[in-house]
């Protein structure tokens, strides 16, 4: 086998047509690794992309879960498979971005292990708080804080999390020090939140939508930049004054292993442009408050880049540890 795909790749740098290789891929079923556990927010977009992505290649894109380690483990899967194409990593911003600041010994180099394919979707935190607490907005809610310190609590899915960075950005920009409860995972953190046990949260908008609309909390702020076309009446944190400069927004993405054959990422890169860009994508995932969209695979590398740099910058300001 080994001898085969050094053969393969010793035909393309020959000079085989870009046509011929990529036509002859893929002859088998493609393994699509996903770092987060069935039935949130992010597996249900890489199952529906997987699905859709399947019918384009004409072969069954299988969606294989592996947490642990903050994604550590399921990014370091892919990173040691063979550049073939046959297994890609589903990676959210944090493994890729977060994770360097986070843990002295990754086995991984998010900017060399990897091979980006294209940016899938986009998506943003929304701040939300019980509907108990005397804020409706979020100046209001800086207030509040600022008039009783160490009184107000934030819950994430553990330390090093969007959700704990977004929560310590937000704390620093207004001047004031939140209390931070990190849980092991969301669905605890969201848990406790809506039975009234801490303040506010910051996370991803696809799980706040329902009760936001059904009065049983109030979402304050999206943390990116626009509004969301779910909850069109919730502003930016952005627009608030002194908030100018705030901004999480949130992306996932497909990489495969770094020197996989570039018709091969070629290939993928335009199917997942067709994927993401089909209309009953597009209004699927709107529905949840997450905005489908496509990249080239360099302007992928180069966004990995700059929130590298960005979130280092906020892992240090907050003295985040990893679980």
């Amino acid at each position: 086998m080994k001898f085969l795909r050094a053969l393969a790749l010793s035909g393309l740098c020959l000079g085989l047509p870009v046509g011929a290789w990529a036509g002859a891929y893929p002859e088998r079923p493609v393994k699509l690794i996903v770092r987060f556990p069935a039935g949130g927010a992010t597996d249900l977009m890489a199952r529906a992309l997987a699905q859709d992505l399947g019918a384009r290649l004409g072969q069954t894109v299988v969606v294989e879960n592996r947490g642990g380690a903050g994604g550590a483990i399921g990014a370091e899967a892919v990173a040691n498979a063979a550049p073939d194409g046959y297994t890609l990593l589903y990676s959210t911003m944090g493994i890729l971005t977060i994770n360097p600041s986070l843990y002295a010994n990754l086995r991984y180099d998010p900017q060399k292990s990897f091979a980006p394919v294209s940016i899938t979707n986009l998506t943003s935190n929304l701040l939300v708080v019980s509907k108990d607490l005397p804020v409706n907005s979020v100046a209001e809610l800086a207030d509040y804080a600022r008039a009783h310190p160490g009184e107000l609590t934030f819950s994430s899915s553990g330390n090093g999390t969007t959700s704990h960075l977004a929560g310590e950005l937000f704390g620093a920009t207004a001047g004031v020090k939140l209390r931070h409860i990190p849980y092991k995972g969301t669905s605890g953190a969201i848990n406790d939140f809506m039975a009234g046990r801490i303040s506010m949260m910051i996370d991803t908008s696809s799980n706040f939508i329902e009760p936001v609309q059904a009065g049983r909390i109030k979402a304050l702020g999206v943390t990116k930049r626009g509004r969301l076309a779910a909850l069109p009446q919730v502003p930016s944190i952005s627009e608030a004054p002194g908030f100018e400069n705030y901004e999480v927004s949130l992306w996932s993405g497909v990489l495969a292993p770094a020197n996989t054959p570039r018709p091969i990422i070629d290939k993928l890169n335009a199917d997942l442009e067709a994927v993401m860009k089909a209309p009953a994508m597009v209004q699927r995932m709107a529905s949840y408050g997450i905005e489908t969209t496509h990249s080239t695979p360099e302007a992928f590398a180069e966004r990995i880049r700059q929130d590298t740099q960005k979130w280092a910058q906020v892992v240090r300001a907050s003295g985040a540890k990893a679980d």
